[in-house]
């Protein structure tokens, strides 16, 4: 088979789905902005590239299909991007994060004739097909109800919800037994503990007509794995549970009651295993893609499939933020923007805002600039066209952003900040096309009034005070005073200066977290021991409040 595959994500699914895709001969290329992630995904793929941008990968003439494993508040833009360079896409779970766009999707593939297909794994789950079957032929009767565990103690998200990253799977198999019909009402409820707004742990219930009824429970915080899925008919039930062993993966319990006397009576008879052969159901997923690429059908989960799980999502997800009220996933909800902008406040059409982020008054958001999920941009802020920001970056009022500038994760910019793009300005001559790019890595702070001259790179965590003036390169950790601005010393993670020792070793007076200093002068560099560079803060203590009034009394 020719490679003709760009994979646009190489985190931990993403490698998965290069490996798969590798192994069946059509990964051409993978992108990812990471670069040590883009390495680490690319290790013993021999033969597939290394794109330095969504564009170079997507643009490739040798690329006819775009596998997508990016977060999910991006799935909308790359999807669309890709559809529209004429390319098949296989975007993972969900299709995106609301129905007006997943239906824009839909019917963009159809205009533009392209395979849409969403990374629903379970349905390709060969015990999965099997379950689906028997319930086809009548095996189990009619359905009764479905319940579905999804349970965990894993990887901790921040960016979404435990509903939107467990339950898809579930919810799309639960719609397929169901006769690919939507339920008519949906209730979800749950709580945050770890991460505030974002809940933990979620219990969704579906009511289809005819009496069926579904119950989807998820969560990442239980001491054990379980993925279990049961299937209650009247005349037998079956068990699909993904922890166990390939040949008892799926067990049918047929003849589970008895009839005595006008009563029921359970009959405690031993399930019977049902085998089917063995295969890996990523391996699956991505042959069917490949496949209908080729043949140029219709996936099994293709974009209406992707839609109808987008929308029990969202009924779900209403219903979570209405405390547990009903919502029917069959009346489409008035589009709503998924950030919040001030009535005075205006956001040119073309500029991509992240889920959460906060617009506020008089401040404008140019066509063209990238502002990730959970940002805030106070009164009278500037966005320029082509800046980028990450998620969770706090604008403080009266600061303008100007093409050139990145802004990574979690960095904090002080009231009336200022960043240029041009070193010598003139406003007699243009020099639109010699912006100098500035950079501030992710957590580095800029104290209120400083100015960053650009063409800089700000490290990350760095601590740039009030009213400095930064002329050049700032090393991670480090704290800069004064005009032109200097390295006086070395601030923890948490905002506090570091006392080093001679022995280049401090701790972080509030965290407890080490820190080591190697080098001097220029070279010097700081790192810390307890976490990398990349790693969050725990949750107890990234929200901070109880371990700071404890610092400080």
């Amino acid at each position: 088979m020719q490679r003709h595959v760009a994979l646009i994500g190489a985190g931990p699914w993403g490698r998965n789905l290069a490996r798969n895709l590798h192994r069946l001969g059509a990964l051409a290329v993978v992108c990812d902005p990471d670069a040590e992630t883009l390495a680490r995904c690319l290790e013993g793929l021999d033969g597939v590239d290394a794109a330095a941008s969504v564009e170079d990968a997507i643009g490739r003439q040798d690329v006819s299909a775009v596998a997508i494993a990016a977060p999910a508040a991006l799935h909308h833009a790359l999807s669309k991007q890709a559809l529209e360079a004429g390319k098949d896409v296989f975007v993972e779970k969900p299709l995106c994060l609301n129905v007006q766009e997943g239906e824009a999707l839909g019917a963009l593939a159809d205009r533009e004739s392209r395979v849409l297909m969403v990374g629903h794994l379970l349905r390709y789950h060969p015990h999965v097909c099997q379950l689906l079957e028997l319930v086809a032929q009548g095996e189990l009767g009619r359905l009764h109800y479905i319940t579905s565990n999804r349970l965990n103690l894993g990887r901790i998200r921040s960016e979404e919800n435990a509903l939107w990253s467990f339950a898809p799977h579930d919810l799309s198999v639960i719609l397929a037994l169901a006769g690919f019909r939507l339920p008519e009402t949906v209730r979800c409820e749950g709580e945050s503990y770890l991460t505030p707004g974002v809940c933990d742990t979620t219990l969704t219930s579906l009511r289809f007509s005819e009496g069926l009824r579904a119950h989807v429970h998820v969560s990442w915080l239980n001491p054990f794995k379980e993925q279990k899925l049961t299937v209650v008919g009247s005349n037998g039930m079956a068990v699909f549970d993904d922890t166990q062993p390939w040949a008892t993966k799926l067990v049918v319990f047929r003849d589970y009651l008895r009839w005595q006397d006008g009563r029921p009576v359970p009959t405690r008879a031993t399930g019977t295993p049902i085998v089917v052969p063995e295969a890996e159901p990523l391996l699956e997923e991505c042959r069917h893609f490949l496949e209908c690429c080729e043949a140029r059908r219709s996936p099994r989960t293709d974009a209406a499939e992707g839609l109808r799980v987008l929308q029990v999502l969202s009924a779900a997800q209403a219903s979570l933020e209405g405390h547990g009220e009903a919502v029917s996933p069959l009346r489409s909800p008035e589009p709503v923007a998924p950030y919040f902008v001030h009535p005075t406040a205006v956001v040119d059409a073309g500029a991509d805002v992240g889920t959460g982020t906060k617009v506020w008054h008089f401040s404008h958001v140019s066509a063209g600039a990238r502002l990730g999920p959970q940002c805030n941009l106070g009164q009278n802020v500037f966005i320029a066209d082509g800046v980028t920001m990450g998620r969770n970056v706090k604008v403080q009022n009266n600061v303008s952003i100007y093409a050139g500038a990145t802004i990574e994760d979690d960095v904090f910019l002080g009231p009336s900040c200022v960043l240029t793009n041009v070193s010598n300005p003139r406003s007699q001559v243009l020099r639109h096309a010699l912006y100098e790019p500035t950079v501030i890595r992710r957590g580095a702070s800029i104290g209120a009034n400083a100015t960053i001259v650009c063409g800089v790179t700000i490290g990350r965590y760095a601590f740039v005070a009030a009213g400095a003036v930064v002329t050049r390169e700032v090393p991670d950790y480090g704290l800069v005073v004064g005009n032109p601005g200097r390295v006086v010393g070395w601030m923890s993670r948490h905002g506090h200066r570091l006392q080093v020792s001679d022995d280049g070793a401090a701790v972080c007076p509030e965290s407890g977290y080490r820190y080591e200093c190697e080098g001097t002068g220029r070279a010097a560099t700081l790192r810390c021991l307890d976490l990398s560079e990349d790693d969050p803060l725990p949750a107890s203590l990234a929200r901070g409040e109880r371990a700071y009034r404890s610092f400080k009394a």
